[in-house]
């Protein structure tokens, strides 16, 4: 009985501190968030990587970049719900995102699986944004099925030389340094035998070479590993062991409370433009008023609107079954899986109300921020995150993947 009250008020604890950070998050958004970072990312615009960095200090300086770290390593030891509360509020404020690659990704695995020389190396200038992080998991070859990956470093002494291909690197263009998964034994079965090691992006031998997207914007990157010579002490934790630092980590990547966020703010726009179809109609189109709006619409909208607050709910049982112990282990697929489903939902919705301005569509003014062709301000920004998030239900586990892990944790099958 002692411990269910003290899992109790833990949580009540917890809820309480996270009422506390929404508030404080909405105060910095208000009153502390440079105005040009505020215009641009509240239209969409497209953000270079001085703006990332410059958001990224923005948050270290507040104490929150890393605040999910052990108070060991700089952090605040925040509870999943803390987590949570902090990156849905900040999404659906329609705050920049947060770049996981350095502070949500390599950082905990540095910190829980690192040497003492790593995590004083590397921790600080992680936590400030001096260096700049890209992921190296997905290849060709092995994209959801990561363990198919067959990039190779052969150890010589104490070096490895590392060959292969990596594909999809976000923003590798500008990275300092690249955690990256290799095979350290071909002869072991697939999901042993790969290391986790640290890749300087200067090194000679690594080529980056951008992948298009739809929305005409450089994200993606394929990233060429020829001869790259990777010094032993950048091998975190032991040799072969890299696919437990990996689950760790893509645990991490799987848990974000940022996609609920995204929803709502998406759900929100969607009826501020619901509003405005309705009023150029002569109508009022939106949630209040003395006539409705387009009936189809509303109907769309609301049955959009409930599906948020489904996953909402979701999210909060999972991370209060993850922070008691009783998880089944499908919490996070389940939320990503929903997650970026509806997303794309709203999206489309919205630049259907868009009408002709969500046909218009200027890649020049997303990065010069000027007024798109036709439209709201923001219409050319909504029709770049509209493309770009097509591939949501591809990135950090396709939605085949996810159920899959629902269907064998769940369910059994």
């Amino acid at each position: 009985m002692s411990a269910l009250k003290n899992t109790a008020d833990e949580s009540v604890s917890a809820r309480q501190r996270a009422a506390v950070l929404r508030a404080q998050v909405r105060a910095f958004h208000a009153q502390e968030m440079p105005e040009k970072l505020k215009r641009k990312s509240g239209q969409h615009q497209v953000l270079d990587k001085a703006d990332y960095v410059q958001w990224m200090q923005l948050l270290h300086g507040k104490g929150w970049a890393i605040a999910h770290w052990p108070r060991d390593h700089g952090g605040q030891d925040w509870s999943l719900l803390e987590r949570f509360a902090f990156e849905d509020e900040l999404a659906r404020l329609g705050c920049p995102w947060i770049l996981p690659f350095g502070v949500k990704y390599v950082g905990p695995v540095i910190c829980a699986y690192g040497t003492t020389a790593q995590q004083q190396r590397f921790l600080p200038r992680i936590a400030s944004s001096e260096d700049f992080w890209a992921q190296g998991y997905s290849e060709p070859g092995a994209g959801s099925d990561l363990a198919a990956l067959s990039t190779f470093a052969q150890r010589r002494g104490e070096r490895y030389i590392v060959n292969g291909q990596k594909v999809w690197t976000t923003y590798a263009q500008w990275a300092d340094w690249m955690f990256c998964l290799v095979r350290t034994q071909r002869e072991a079965r697939a999901q042993q035998g790969i290391s986790f090691l640290l890749v300087d992006m200067h090194s000679p031998g690594v080529t980056v070479r951008p992948i298009a997207t739809m929305d005409g914007y450089h994200h993606v990157n394929e990233v060429w590993l020829q001869d790259v010579d990777v010094p032993l002490e950048n091998l975190v934790g032991e040799e072969g062991m890299g696919w437990t630092y990996a689950k760790f980590l893509l645990k991490n990547e799987r848990t974000a409370g940022a996609i609920v966020g995204m929803v709502w703010h998406a759900v929100e726009r969607l009826w501020l433009a619901a509003d405005e179809a309705g009023r150029q109609a002569g109508r009022l189109g939106g949630r209040q008023g003395e006539r409705q709006g387009d009936p189809a619409l509303m109907h769309r909208i609301g049955e959009l609107q409930l599906r948020a607050q489904a996953l909402e709910a979701m999210a909060y049982r999972g991370i209060e079954a993850m922070m008691a112990g009783t998880d089944h282990g499908a919490e996070a697929s389940l939320i990503k899986l929903r997650g970026t489903e509806l997303y794309q939902a709203v999206a489309e919705a919205l630049i259907d109300v868009l009408g002709p301005a969500g046909v218009a569509f200027d890649v020049a003014a997303l990065h010069a921020a000027s007024a798109p062709p036709l439209g709201p301000d923001d219409a050319g920004g909504l029709i770049k995150d509209h493309l770009y998030n097509r591939a949501a239900t591809i990135f950090g586990g396709a939605s085949e993947i996810q159920r899959n892990i629902v269907a064998k944790t769940v369910l059994g099958l």
